[in-house]
């Protein structure tokens, strides 16, 4: 059975009249063109071409067989080559960057609906971002805004705040005893005693809720430090203890009852996560599918 490569390699030599330039348009070697060639013409029993210094000139049987095929061969080179152009339009490939605890939580349940490729990278927000400006990742989710530049994109896509939650089974008639009495020095005490989850070892989402509500650095030292809020919440579920995290992070569990809100703050600790990206890089196909997913 015949090789369509054959034909079409061999249309390829009758309109460039020379090996050379049908292999550049085929993006093949000069001597796979040369091996379809000859393998063509022992198929149909003859010479296709005559070989002139630098150009192919048909021979009637190779002006016979070209007038034969060349249609069937150009319609068919056009349907696989709007099938691919349409196929690559379709899986767009997107290198997101994200927080873990915001993809496993806002993005993982939602995966199904993307018909991009997605490649993920977890990570901080000043590396993230760094490794956006850096043409390594097409869009990031960022806590905060680290990097201006002018051509670099914050776009708020959700607001959080920091909460401190503790264990279902939790004893809170003290706390709620002296929040009634706005006895904030017994308040922290008996929050300083308790057994603490920290994110880091600086304390960070705890140390900005206390400076909110206390006005001052908490004198917390942590049971458990582990980098990561939803490995924290669950812990918390399972053991026992309590930490500061974000709202949006605990909802599927005080939905099924596996832990409690503690203490909302006298005021908003509060954040607004970004959606960022370079205006310049990415096309408007891979931001809108990428609001689709968040929304």
């Amino acid at each position: 059975m015949v090789n369509f490569e054959w034909y079409r390699t061999f249309v390829a030599i009758y309109q460039q009249g020379n090996l050379t330039k049908a292999a550049l348009e085929l993006s093949i070697s000069q001597p796979n063109v040369s091996v379809h060639l000859a393998t063509l013409e022992q198929y149909v029993g003859g010479k296709l071409f005559d070989r002139i210094p630098r150009k192919m000139v048909p021979t009637e049987l190779g002006k016979q067989l070209y007038t034969q095929i060349v249609e069937s061969v150009e319609n068919l080179t056009n349907i696989e080559t709007s099938f691919k152009k349409k196929n690559i339009k379709n899986q767009l490939k997107i290198r997101l960057g994200s927080p873990s605890e915001f993809f496993y939580t806002q993005l993982s349940p939602k995966l199904k609906n993307i018909t991009s490729q997605l490649n993920v990278s977890f990570g901080k927000a000043d590396d993230l971002v760094k490794l956006l400006i850096d043409g390594e990742l097409d869009i990031v989710v960022a806590s905060q805004k680290r990097i201006e530049q002018k051509n670099i994109i914050y776009e708020p896509i959700l607001k959080e705040n920091f909460i401190i939650i503790g264990n279902k089974e939790i004893d809170l008639n003290y706390f709620n005893e002296n929040l009634i009495k706005n006895n904030y020095d017994k308040i922290e005490e008996w929050l300083i005693d308790q057994k603490w989850y920290a994110y880091s070892n600086d304390l960070a989402f705890i140390r900005r809720f206390w400076l909110q509500n206390f006005n001052k650095r908490p004198m917390i030292i942590p049971k458990y430090t582990i980098p990561n809020l939803n490995t924290i919440i669950h812990s918390i579920a399972k053991s026992g203890g309590i930490s500061v995290v974000s709202d949006y992070l605990f909802n599927n569990y005080i939905e099924k009852d596996k832990i409690k809100i503690i203490w909302e703050g006298r005021s908003e600790t509060c954040n607004t996560l970004f959606l960022v990206y370079d205006k310049n890089k990415i096309s408007s196909e891979k931001i809108n599918e990428i609001k689709q997913l968040i929304f």
